[in-house]
């Protein structure tokens, strides 16, 4: 939840905010917990006593207010509204230099989808992630950092004005992969054609309606599919064309994950 008026945002959930504290404790201006979290967070009520920061054991209903969702899990820490730095050729000179792959989110407008991306972008060591920034929906939000686990503190979120200008730079620089279900290159064939031209890659995630537009596509090098379960009676048709995209996220960085080495 945004308080705009001390331009913060509240951070809840257990994972969400034991990650906080481990890698960004100076992040907390104020932090809120029911007293059954006392002692997880024991060591952490020196530090900001030291700084002078508040931290107040209160009711349930009083977190659920501060957060606005009831799955809070019995801790808040607010923090200062985070700024998106925008993408620069500073920060994808370092991406180039490192061999780093990056994920472009491409309207992909749901809170809790961006919070589950991150999530796993954490899990396989995915550093950076770019969403287009007139996406008002797809920015870091009390929800996408509950949903994210923790993933917020190990990952870069980037934001552009242009998809189709970031992926004209990119190109012959990184690989620049589509995910599409009429596409011609399987999932698990991304390591290989990354390896053979040792670039990283640009990995483009659309939203489940329309999938990517037709933009990206025209300016992919490669547009990629999960395979679906293959079915002995050809009667049948696929019961479902798609998966959410973060399911598909998922699936797609676990078969990248050998280019995060």
């Amino acid at each position: 939840m945004k308080n705009d008026f001390r331009n913060e945002l509240a951070v809840c959930g257990f994972e969400a905010v034991k990650a906080l504290v481990k890698c960004n404790p100076q992040k907390i201006r104020r932090f809120y917990y029911t007293r059954d979290r006392m002692m997880d967070f024991k060591d952490l009520f020196k530090q900001l006593a030291e700084r002078k920061v508040p931290y107040n054991n209160i009711p349930e209903g009083e977190l659920e207010k501060l957060s606005g969702t009831v799955h809070h899990q019995g801790v808040v820490a607010m923090i200062e509204q985070p700024e998106i730095p925008h993408l620069n050729t500073d920060i994808t000179d370092g991406w180039l230099h490192n061999k780093e792959s990056a994920i472009l989110l491409d309207r992909v407008g749901n809170a809790n989808n961006l919070g589950a991306i991150v999530r796993s972008a954490a899990f396989f060591g995915f550093k950076n992630i770019v969403i287009p920034r007139d996406e008002e929906q797809t920015s870091v939000t009390t929800s996408s950092y509950r949903v994210a686990q923790g993933g917020m503190e190990y990952v870069n979120v980037y934001s552009i004005q242009s998809i189709e200008k970031l992926l004209v730079s990119m190109k012959g620089k990184m690989i620049r992969f589509g995910t599409d279900v009429r596409g011609d290159t399987p999932v698990e064939d991304i390591p290989e054609l990354c390896s053979e031209k040792t670039k990283p890659a640009l990995i483009v995630l659309g939203n489940e309606e329309h999938g990517i537009s037709g933009l990206v596509r025209r300016n992919c090098d490669a547009l990629i599919r999960i395979p679906f379960a293959a079915t002995l009676d050809t009667d049948k048709t696929q019961p479902i064309e798609s998966l959410n995209v973060a399911q598909a996220a998922a699936i797609i960085l676990y078969e990248c994950r050998k280019l995060t080495k």
